[in-house]
């Protein structure tokens, strides 16, 4: 779900009456039998629009065992989710494991790999002198995980005929058509949600 772009014909259907709900851990996790076990995780995370419905879907591979997930949000950005989907991959972990995490998001793999979100949070979410930070929510969570378990990211190219790629994108293309999407509540507390005007 790399190209995230306004204009595309997917629904945008939501139920804002459905109760509000954080991004919350992901129950019902993988439990290797082993500590350090080796899992391999698949990402992917995008919007319609940006911000916008927004969604994730995710991949975990341990042995011969495999486990899908996914959600949507009513209102969040492309970066959010690809993050997001990070940190659900592996909340969904029981046991300390080694896990390769692979993303077609540099901004992800980077800020882990080249040690951005460390100096960021380090600098209390400073960026640089005149710029925060975006999304220390959800970095800190991400990094709170990386402490637990040994994790290395790794870069793919999105759309490239990855099969676990592809199908993590279309897992996130259908949690952000589902009918009642959850709300990310520590981006809307800076971004209220309005409802689109339905067109005439």
């Amino acid at each position: 779900m790399s190209r995230k772009r306004a204009g595309r014909s997917r629904s945008r259907k939501g139920s804002p009456a459905r109760k509000a709900q954080a991004i919350a851990p992901v129950s019902g996790g993988m439990a290797p039998e082993a500590p350090e076990s080796e899992v391999t995780i698949y990402t992917d995370g995008g919007c319609i629009y940006n911000p916008g419905p927004g969604g994730y879907g995710v991949i975990l591979i341990y042995g011969d065992r495999r486990k899908e997930l996914s959600a949507g949000f009513r209102r969040t950005t492309n970066n959010r989710m690809e993050i997001m989907a990070a940190i659900a991959g592996l909340e969904a972990l029981k046991r300390p494991c080694t896990v390769t995490v692979f993303s077609d998001s540099q901004y992800l793999v980077h800020a882990i790999e080249l040690g951005w979100a460390m100096r960021w949070k380090a600098h209390a979410w400073w960026r640089n002198r005149d710029e925060r930070a975006l999304n220390p929510d959800l970095w800190d969570r991400l990094l709170q995980l990386c402490e637990v378990h040994r994790v290395r990211f790794q870069w793919v190219r999105g759309h490239a005929g990855n099969p676990e790629n592809e199908r993590c994108d279309q897992m996130a293309r259908r949690a952000v058509e589902s009918p009642n999407l959850a709300i990310d509540l520590e981006y809307e507390k800076e971004h209220p949600f309005r409802p689109r005007r339905a067109a005439h």
